[in-house]
C-alpha cells in the first residue's frame, strides 16, 4: 500500500496528472525551446524563439496566402484508384483512408482565390496527406490549377512540400511529372506567371518536374529541396556534400532559387511580386 499517495477519493488521478500541459505547450524540434501552442500557431507555425519553420497544414497555408473567405477549392470529387492492387503489407485503399483522416482529400489542396484583392489560382500539398506524394489525383489537380489560370489570365501560385511520386501508383505517377509540365506549358503560352514556393521538403518527382520551372521561386528558411536525398547522393558519389547542401540557402547562393522568404513575409513578398509581373 502506498501511504503517501494522494487524491481524491474514488478518482483515478494518473491520466489527470498525465494530461498537464498536454495540447498547451509545444516544444521546438531544432532549438528544443518550449513555448504556448497558442504562440506557435499565431506565428503559423514558426519557433517564436529560433525562427525554425515546421510544417503548416494546406488550410493553414490558404490562411497565410488568400484574403480571408476567398478561397473556393476545385477538385474535391477526385479520387484515385487502384489500378495495382497494391500493398506494401497494407493495402492501399487502407493507406488512403488513413490519410484521409488528416482532413484533407488528397495531397493537394487546389483551388481559386484572392491575394489583397487579386484573383489567384492556388495549390497547396498537404505533406500529412502520405508525405504530400504526386500521384493521379494529385497530377490532375495541379493540371487543373495551372489549366484554370491560363483560362482566367489569373497568376498561379504553388506551395510544395512532397518525398515526391507516390509508388503505390507506379507509372501513372511518374506520368503526372510530364503531364504538369506541359499544363505549366499552356500557362506559359497565355504570358500568365506561375510563383512556386518551396518548403520542407520538396523533393523527388515534385522538385524533378514543375517545382523550380516558376517564374519566380521562391523558398523557406532551412527547406530541404533537391531530387535525392544527401544520404544517398554521399553513398552514389562516395563524397562528403558541402555543409547546408540542398538547403534552400544553399540553392539560392548557387542560383537554382531566387530567394529564401520567412513564412512571416511570404504572404507579402507574394502580393508584391504578383503585382509586378502582371502590371
Amino acid at each position: 500500500m502506498n501511504w503517501f499517495q494522494r487524491g481524491r477519493p474514488g478518482v483515478d488521478t494518473s491520466e489527470e496528472r498525465r494530461s498537464i500541459g498536454e495540447g498547451v505547450f509545444r516544444r521546438c524540434g531544432a532549438c528544443g525551446g518550449t513555448e504556448l501552442a497558442e504562440a506557435w500557431e499565431a506565428a503559423f507555425e514558426v519557433c517564436p524563439q529560433c525562427g525554425h519553420h515546421a510544417r503548416l497544414g494546406a488550410r493553414r497555408w490558404v490562411d497565410l496566402l488568400c484574403d480571408q473567405g476567398s478561397f473556393a477549392p476545385f477538385g474535391e470529387d477526385l479520387e484515385p484508384c487502384d489500378p495495382l492492387e497494391f500493398s506494401d503489407g497494407r493495402a492501399y485503399v487502407e493507406r488512403l483512408r488513413a490519410a484521409r483522416r488528416s482532413g484533407v482529400s488528397e495531397a493537394l489542396l487546389a483551388g481559386e482565390g484572392r491575394a489583397d484583392g487579386m484573383p489567384i489560382c492556388l495549390g497547396v500539398f498537404a505533406f500529412a496527406f502520405m508525405g504530400g506524394s504526386m500521384g493521379s489525383v494529385v497530377g490532375e489537380r495541379l493540371a487543373r490549377v495551372f489549366e484554370r489560370a491560363a483560362s482566367a489570365r489569373a497568376p498561379a501560385v504553388v506551395v510544395s512540400s512532397s518525398g515526391g511520386a507516390r509508388m503505390q501508383e507506379g507509372i501513372l505517377s511518374l506520368m503526372q511529372m510530364a503531364k504538369t509540365v506541359a499544363a505549366l506549358g499552356r500557362l506559359r503560352d497565355t504570358n500568365t506567371p506561375f510563383v512556386s514556393i518551396l518548403t520542407d521538403p520538396t523533393t523527388g518527382g515534385v522538385a524533378a518536374s514543375y517545382a523550380l520551372l516558376g517564374d519566380v521561386n521562391l523558398a523557406e528558411p532551412g527547406a530541404l529541396i533537391g531530387f535525392a536525398g544527401p544520404r544517398v547522393i554521399e553513398q552514389t558519389i562516395r563524397q562528403t556534400l558541402p555543409e547546408g547542401f540542398q538547403r534552400s540557402e544553399f540553392l539560392q547562393e548557387h542560383g537554382m532559387i531566387d530567394a529564401v522568404v520567412p513564412r512571416a513575409s511570404m504572404r507579402a513578398t507574394v502580393v508584391r511580386l504578383l503585382r509586378l509581373l502582371t502590371e
